[in-house]
């Protein structure tokens, strides 16, 4: 093995495993990083066998040092039977527990061609044949999913899902008045349970691998479970990975062209009230594990300003579960409050902010090219300082609105709410308690993405 300083690199690890795999010498070009991924890094890298034939494949591994190794098997295991039971996926070349260089529990595949950005798959021309039947592909893709043979996979988790992600919020010790009202309305109308299947729990766009003729590959297993079916219908429906766009599933098709798809895979069509249910739930799900990855950066446990800005996006979700439930009181407009003299000159303190930002995506970022890793992250940064920018200029009328809600209910804080909802003692139908919470979500969203409202 070639070591850099005696210290295995990362190329080093992938060489490794890859030749023990597959029996023969490789080389390794160097590993690039791609951008996404806020709990797995993803890494591409070329490698030539004896013959100087190039392979291209693909490095998924927790962060060096952390990480489930339990996790990373089963994620192992459903690629096997997944490929076994005809889902597209990439082929799995080698998986381990941690290897020098890699240092992580990781699987290394082989690189499936296909567009995963949603922007392109939504808006370029080249798929625009695609897109007419990309809806019913990927409802047909989950019902293959949904078929694998689950005797593998014994290992996977089958808690249920509801337990599962009250659990997670509480371990946050962050009572959030949408989120009690999300789990009350949840466990009130549940649908009758179908029988567990494979459920590949992050099945959207973005984790799919698309080209001209329809979907290439299903990535990111890493939410695999035992459970009902309907989830990742559900979960595919969220306005999250509609990406801007207005068409309810993925932002490119409708409900009805993902059951055609889903039916002719599996012979079964959910109902409309089963769907809306699993919908609500996975937009609640993705709310309470928004604030999960936010906390690993912002309780200390790693430095990351990706994860940081997922904390700024939790009122998306707050905002679309009010809307999903029909509980959004769309006039909670708290009234303008003008601001306070400053002894200090211009630029003022939100013109300093969006100064900057324009400065990092205007001027920065495009001398950046090649460097795609860079350019995302500036966009990352320049979208936190508009952000602080807009909360600069709000001003404090929503905090002086919201206290005087909150005391009209009996509440001293939204945590306080959050608790008195939890207990039952108020009741989220209420129309004073409809307004509170959404005079905070309201005001949270229009600073932190104001665009994400719906006109």
């Amino acid at each position: 093995m070639a070591v850099n300083n005696g210290t295995p690199t990362l190329g080093d690890g992938i060489g490794e495993v890859l030749s023990a795999a597959l029996g023969y010498e490789l080389t390794v070009g160097e590993p690039r990083q791609l951008t996404g991924g806020a709990s797995r890094q993803t890494w591409a890298v070329d490698v030539h066998d004896a013959q100087g034939r190039s392979i291209p494949v693909v490095l998924r591994r927790d962060p060096p040092g952390q990480g489930d190794a339990d996790r990373m098997r089963g994620e192992a295991a459903c690629l096997r039977a997944a490929a076994a039971a005809g889902v597209p996926v990439p082929a799995l070349l080698a998986a381990g527990d941690t290897a020098p260089g890699i240092d992580a529990p990781y699987l290394v595949m082989d690189k499936v061609e296909g567009e995963a950005l949603p922007r392109r798959l939504q808006r370029d021309p080249e798929f625009a044949q695609v897109r007419e039947h990309l809806a019913e592909d990927m409802g047909y893709a989950i019902g293959l999913i949904h078929r694998v043979d689950t005797t593998s996979l014994a290992m996977l988790d089958s808690t249920d899902p509801v337990d599962a992600i009250e659990t997670v919020y509480r371990d946050l010790n962050e009572p959030r008045p949408t989120v009690e009202v999300g789990l009350r309305w949840l466990r009130a109308n549940r649908p009758e349970k179908r029988p567990d299947t494979l459920v590949h729990g992050d099945f959207r766009i973005g984790n799919l691998l698309i080209d001209g003729t329809g979907i290439t590959a299903v990535l990111d297993w890493e939410l695999a479970h035992l459970g009902d079916p309907i989830e990742d219908l559900g979960w595919l429906c969220v306005r999250a990975w509609r990406f801007g766009a207005a068409a309810p599933v993925a932002g490119i098709g409708t409900r009805e062209q993902l059951l055609d798809g889903y039916q002719r895979a599996t012979g079964v069509r959910p109902s409309a009230a089963e769907l809306h249910w699993w919908e609500t739930f996975a937009t609640l799900k993705w709310l309470v594990l928004s604030r999960f990855q936010a906390e690993r950066h912002l309780g200390g446990a790693e430095y990351s300003l990706e994860l940081a800005a997922i904390g700024r996006r939790v009122c998306e979700s707050e905002y679309d579960l009010l809307l999903i439930l029909d509980l959004l009181d769309e006039t909670a407009t708290p009234a303008s409050v003008a601001p306070r003299p400053t002894l200090h000159d211009r630029p003022e303190l939100a013109e300093i902010f969006d100064l900057v930002s324009k400065t990092l995506t205007d001027d920065i970022a495009p001398a950046l090219d090649g460097h795609d890793r860079e350019r995302y992250l500036i966009r990352i940064t320049a979208n936190l300082l508009r952000i602080a920018a807009r909360q600069v200029a709000a001003g404090d009328g929503a905090d002086i609105a919201l206290e005087e809600l909150l005391r009209a209910v009996g509440a001293a804080s939204e945590t306080n709410l959050a608790r008195l909802l939890r207990s039952g003692i108020v009741s989220y139908t209420d129309p004073t308690v409809c307004r509170a919470i959404s005079t905070a979500v309201l005001a949270r969203l229009r600073v932190a993405n104001p665009r994400h409202l719906i006109a």
